[in-house]
């Protein structure tokens, strides 16, 4: 189901990328093999008259974080310019090593044809569409962690437009992570030996859930009771099965956490403290 589905929101891009060009161009570009009612392209970078991309901003510079069941809704904002105005404009996210049909392995597509256009000036305006990764339908496997592409499309008042199939702004849709801490005994004595352990997870979107992040380098650090920031103490490696485990002496009351830095497919996390009371 997972697979008959990605295959549909691919579709879905391709039919965008060629609706979104003015009817005699769209009219030219070639079909999709075994879906006629799908347009396949639009030409890479096509430009007709002075319309211009002067900015895009992907769920405003932050990266896509996904999880294993929640829809995450992410804002495009296309900013153009055009001497007549700005008519139209929007913008969709793909994964692969080239646009097109034999080489997209990932889309997020908006559901509207049309972007939700603010003029800045008599000349600029902004339009932004609402694209959504979905863990049960286009985020479907972990190879699409990384980075993904933007196509975007701006058209003036006058007819002109410029379509890109690769924009130069680029987002990175990562798999969530999660990390814990715990320190113990509890209480413990001013100087026995504390065991803190933990387990750094994340989203596997092969299965829909959590596993363990293996061998990552993650910061132990403490508190002191009153203090105002932590201290790194030590840094320890994640096992095979993302566990992690340290022995530290215990000094004064404080809080002891856990601090993932992150990767390039997977955002950094610091986990909910642990309180310990030395006596």
């Amino acid at each position: 189901m997972r697979i008959r589905a990605t295959v549909a929101a691919l579709s879905g891009t391709l039919a965008l990328s060629a609706l979104a060009l003015p009817a005699a161009h769209a009219a030219d570009a070639p079909k999709a093999p075994g879906a006629a009612t799908f347009a396949a392209k639009a030409p890479a970078d096509t430009v007709e008259g002075d319309t211009k991309i002067t900015k895009i901003t992907v769920n405003g510079g932050k990266d896509i974080v996904v999880g294993t069941s929640a829809k995450k809704s992410v804002k495009i904002a296309v900013t153009a310019t055009d001497p007549s105005g700005i008519k139209d404009g929007k913008a969709l996210l793909w994964h692969g090593t080239a646009f097109d049909e034999d080489h997209i392995d990932g889309s997020m597509v908006p559901a509207t044809q049309t972007g939700d256009c603010k003029a800045v000036n008599a000349t600029t305006s902004t339009c932004t569409v609402t694209v959504v990764a979905d863990p049960n339908v286009n985020i479907y496997s972990n190879i699409l962690a990384g980075k993904w592409k933007v196509w975007a499309i701006a058209q003036g008042t006058d007819g002109d437009y410029i379509a890109k199939d690769s924009y130069p702004t680029s987002v990175s849709v990562k798999r969530a992570a999660k990390l814990t801490t715990n320190a113990s005994p509890e209480p413990v004595k001013k100087g026995k030996t504390l065991t803190v352990t933990g387990a750094l997870t994340r989203a596997n979107w092969d299965t829909l859930k959590y596993a363990g992040y293996t061998q990552q380098s993650v910061k132990l650090q403490y508190k002191k009771k009153g203090a105002s920031s932590y201290t790194t103490l030590k840094t320890v490696k994640s096992d095979t099965k993302g566990n992690l485990k340290t022995t530290v002496k215990a000094s004064a009351d404080g809080y002891f956490r856990y601090v993932f830095a992150g990767t390039s497919t997977t955002p950094g996390v610091t986990s909910t403290s642990d309180f310990v009371d030395v006596r």
